[in-house]
């Protein structure tokens, strides 16, 4: 049980996400249930509903305890990290509101875990992928829309909630595309001759009209399209090549900067294609350009 001061405060909180730091809604709602799961196993551990008071005095023991019991549920060690980071980022403004010491909290540490490096396509994968998208539908302006999709996806590096999040006003597509992102960062893509073509194709093929307003991608009775829709292409195409289970739509941004990076693309041009807040998340992809290296090394030196 959360008291209603305490519920009221994590409202307020997760307001304060969606409205200053631009959190999309997925990130909302995941906010929401790492803390209520922290506020939730509180009351239990202490016997008691959990008021603003209560929750200000939380310490080292109380954490510790906490996080046992995440790892009792059988939460990994990453995701016991996220939830952790919620925690914190709710306890800093916290105490920022109420004028408490949260060290405790804040100084908790996330347990260690090894990073899990993006696992692109081969460039013929890639290729071939988008060869097979555009037989998967029966219609043709479902078959041109999926290849549109999935060629910005590869050809310019986008999240799949930046393509689908394009409206009629992006047409029609030019030489270079300006995309919001996470945390409602804008950042300027090139857009390659073939995207642009696969675009104009299905905007020639589709039955709805591409107001500035409307979706630039439908469903096929009119509405948005969903990731979901995108999703199922993706696995259907994946099962009819034999790819394994890491190619998602996701997966055709990994290729993307994978293979910019192996045709000697700069590290910081490629973060700001990408729209990385951080250049650290973009050398996670020197990570898997050595472990090529080194696959090729081990295959082809006469002393390996």
């Amino acid at each position: 049980m959360i008291a209603p001061a305490a519920r009221a405060a994590l409202q307020e909180w997760l307001s304060v996400q969606k409205a200053l730091r631009d959190a999309s809604d997925n990130t909302v709602a995941a906010y929401r249930r790492d803390v209520t799961h922290f506020i939730a196993f509180m009351t239990g551990h202490r016997g008691e509903a959990q008021g603003l008071a209560r929750l200000t005095s939380a310490g080292v023991p109380e954490m510790r305890a906490w996080m046992a019991a995440c790892r009792a549920e059988g939460l990994g060690a990453r995701s016991l990290a996220r939830r952790l980071s919620a925690v914190k980022s709710f306890y800093r403004w916290l105490s920022r509101r109420e004028d408490f010491d949260a060290t405790a909290v804040l100084a908790t540490r996330a347990p260690r875990f090894e990073r899990k490096l993006p696992r692109p396509l081969s460039v013929k994968a890639a290729q071939d992928l988008l060869d097979a998208c555009e037989v998967q539908a029966r219609t043709p302006w479902v078959a041109a829309r999926d290849v549109a999709v999935v060629t910005l996806l590869y050809g310019c590096g986008l999240r799949i909630s930046e393509a689908l999040g394009l409206s009629g006003a992006a047409l029609p597509l030019g030489e270079t595309l300006r995309i919001t992102g996470k945390g409602g960062k804008e950042r300027i893509v090139p857009v390659i001759t073939p995207a642009r073509t696969a675009v104009a194709d299905y905007v020639r093929h589709c039955p709805f009209e591409p107001g500035p307003d409307a979706p630039l991608f439908r469903g096929v009775r009119g509405g948005p399209l969903g990731p979901r829709a995108v999703q199922k292409l993706v696995a259907a195409v994946r099962a009819q090549l034999g790819l394994p289970a890491s190619v998602t739509p996701h997966a055709m941004r990994h290729s993307f900067a994978t293979h910019l990076l192996n045709a000697g693309g700069d590290l910081r041009a490629i973060q700001e294609l990408l729209g990385h807040a951080s250049l650290s998340t973009t050398q996670a992809y020197t990570a898997v350009d050595t472990v090529h290296l080194m696959e090729v090394y081990r295959r082809t030196h006469p002393k390996a």
